[in-house]
């Protein structure tokens, strides 16, 4: 029975992806909203699969191709593919119903029919890549993945500001591409097979070489620092639905294959361990803190996605650590704590991105110094852009509280029982963590602040109106399922049997609750009647402008001189006086540039030695044919010689 429904959801995603493409040259709503419908319709039967999954512990398991003895496409959905599943599920159908009417004010015209089917194909190789029961589907669905993702992103082409961020992402995702391959080859090397299989020990070097390999593909596609310029690039050009499923979902398949390989496939090494734990917490303090100087909203939110992946890996990092350590407990705990995030982040992120994208919308700019006062214009997105704001600052009592108390929980709970080297490398990675918690609060208390609160900064901003009911649906299903996770994560670890030593956040909203609702009443019956209206007062000038107020530039400001050696703040002034004294001033240019260090540092560097390199390379291709027949002599000798020898 599950077996079919989930065929079914899979032959509906592949109807919404075909629908479009029948009537692609027709400019028509109801084609959009059918293939979007088979979205909808298939993440409902895809979530049933994975809740029944979930709660059996059964494994559904079918074989579609076995074109040899050792190459086949078949499926196997356990636990853990039905956990990420029903994160898949749990966002797509949400996004799709935004994206029903946020495709309609697109431009392109029947170009939009190929955008809504594009997005069911992106989510359907999403599916089968979680599903995938051996390493060669994996990576098939991978790349189709890459493929589908790499169409969304470049939906507006004509834009040069799409052009340079679809070649980088593709770049970047070629390069994971490549090197989940050679991880995938080198594992199938070993083992003789590609079925998620066991290895050898560590110690083997291909072993080691393929754990690298797919380690570096992985950390490409979450988006981990220094692999994460595509993501700052990527989201912003991309259109809002397809930013929400990529941070949401797809940095989750790339958490997915590392999970998956590291219990099914390798036996990890400590230092394995601590080497994802500390890309893990570098990720997670650097992504945040480029996050607080990013003034494009989108943008921001991207930073934060790598910072939430930080987090992850960090949960992930100490798994195997503790592992290593034969602490099964507290291993546990990481890799719940781990997942648990993975779930939240997906619906927060996703829940700001829609969010954000409705607010672009609105004001038709993504820079936050151009918007303000939408609380008054926008009071249903300002409501869910907080609850997600609230959620993703780790606040009690959403889910992203909930998730980061329990890694918090984990890493103070080891201090005592692992060995001293262990034990100071945790209180570092504790201190960071604990940095990132409060950077992060400071990050969206400056994008709520100047988005909706204060005077409108632009015309477009104080002409703002709210968005149309479906482009609320969506985030309104997601802001709720932020309220019940946090509320309920407690009873529902219970009811999936799963002992965690988290509080009862249920009992901690009811008293949240109580209390607003105490200070409310107070308020009503003590507070005076009387109605006074005026100006606030604004240091004795008389009416107040938009341009006197506390900026998102101003807010941040004190955090960019503090971190000015991570930006690498370049200060610009020049001056020009009427006499020789620079006495009287008469002009002057002010810049402050926040250097793009990775891409100045890193990504050009490679990229200018590989155009050298290839410049070199080509000068071998003259056009003489006994040239390529010595070349072909040559590469024949070499490897009858490797053959030999081997």
């Amino acid at each position: 029975m599950y077996t079919e429904t989930f065929l079914i959801a899979a032959a509906l995603y592949a109807a919404g992806f075909s629908i479009p493409l029948i009537w692609w040259s027709r400019d028509l709503r109801a084609v959009r909203t059918l293939s979007l419908s088979c979205t909808i319709l298939a993440s409902l039967l895809l979530g049933l699969v994975s809740v029944a999954v979930l709660v059996s512990g059964n494994v559904i398991t079918f074989m579609i191709y076995r074109p040899l003895a050792e190459i086949s496409f078949g499926f196997s959905i356990d636990r853990l593919s039905g956990f990420f599943l029903l994160v898949i599920a749990a966002v797509s159908a949400p996004v799709a119903l935004y994206a029903s009417e946020y495709y309609e004010h697109l431009e392109g015209g029947s170009r939009r029919n190929l955008l809504a089917g594009c997005t069911n194909l992106f989510i359907l190789a999403m599916v089968l890549v979680v599903a995938s029961a051996d390493m060669l589907g994996f990576f098939f669905f991978w790349e189709l993945m890459a493929a589908a993702s790499f169409l969304l992103v470049m939906y507006e082409y004509d834009n040069p500001g799409t052009r340079k961020a679809g070649l980088f992402y593709f770049i970047m995702t070629q390069l994971s591409t490549m090197f989940v391959l050679f991880g995938i080859i080198a594992l199938s090397f070993r083992a003789g097979s590609f079925r998620f299989s066991g290895v050898a020990v560590p110690a083997d070097p291909v072993v080691l070489a393929a754990f690298l390999s797919l380690f570096l593909g992985f950390s490409i596609k979450a988006g981990i620092i220094p692999f994460h310029k595509w993501l700052p690039y990527a989201h912003p050009a991309s259109p809002t639905p397809v930013s929400a499923l990529m941070s949401g979902l797809m940095l989750k398949i790339a958490v997915y294959g590392l999970v998956r390989f590291l219990l099914d496939v390798f036996a990890p090494d400590l230092w394995w361990g601590i080497l994802i734990l500390l890309a893990g917490v570098i990720s997670a303090v650097l992504g945040v803190i480029y996050a607080l100087k990013e003034h494009d909203i989108k943008g921001m939110l991207a930073y934060s996605s790598i910072e939430n992946i930080g987090i992850i890996f960090m949960g992930i990092g100490l798994f195997v650590i503790f592992s290593a350590e034969s602490l099964p407990l507290l291993a546990g705990i990481s890799l719940l704590a781990a997942l648990f995030h993975s779930l939240n982040h997906a619906l927060f992120k996703s829940l700001l991105f829609l969010t954000a994208g409705s607010v672009v919308h609105a004001t038709h700019t993504r820079d936050i110094e151009h918007m303000g006062g939408l609380a008054c214009h926008m009071p249903v997105t300002s409501a869910l852009f907080f609850t997600g704001s609230v959620a993703i600052a780790a606040l009690p009592p959403l889910n992203g509280f909930a998730s980061e108390l329990l890694l918090f929980i984990a890493i103070f709970t080891s201090i005592t029982v692992v060995d001293p080297l262990l034990k100071v490398l945790f209180l570092v990675c504790l201190a960071l963590f604990a940095l990132t918690s409060a950077l992060a609060a400071a990050c969206f208390v400056k994008a709520f602040g100047s988005v909706f609160l204060a005077l409108p900064r632009s015309p477009e901003s104080a002409g703002a109106k709210e968005v149309p009911r479906m482009m609320l649906a969506g985030p309104v299903l997601l802001a709720l399922a932020c309220i019940v996770l946090g509320l309920g994560a407690y009873q529902l670890f219970v009811l999936a049997g799963i002992s965690v030593p988290l509080p009862d956040m249920m009992l901690v909203g009811l008293l949240l609750a109580v209390m607003a609702a105490l200070t409310w009443t107070a308020l009503y019956f003590t507070a005076s009647r009387a109605e006074r209206i005026s100006e606030t007062w604004g240091c004795g000038v008389h009416l107040q402008e938009p341009s006197a107020e506390y900026t998102g530039h101003g807010f941040s400001e004190p955090l960019d001189i503090i971190f000015s050696s991570i930006y690498r703040t370049r200060i610009r002034n020049e001056r020009v006086f009427f006499d020789q004294k620079n006495s009287i001033f008469r002009e002057g240019t002010a810049e402050i540039r926040l250097m793009k260090v990775f891409e100045e540092y890193l990504y050009l560097p490679a990229a200018r030695f590989s155009l050298a390199s290839a410049t070199r390379i080509a000068r071998f291709q003259n056009g003489c044919l006994d040239t390529y027949l010595l070349y072909v002599f040559i590469t024949v000798i070499a490897v009858m010689v490797f053959l030999g020898w081997s």
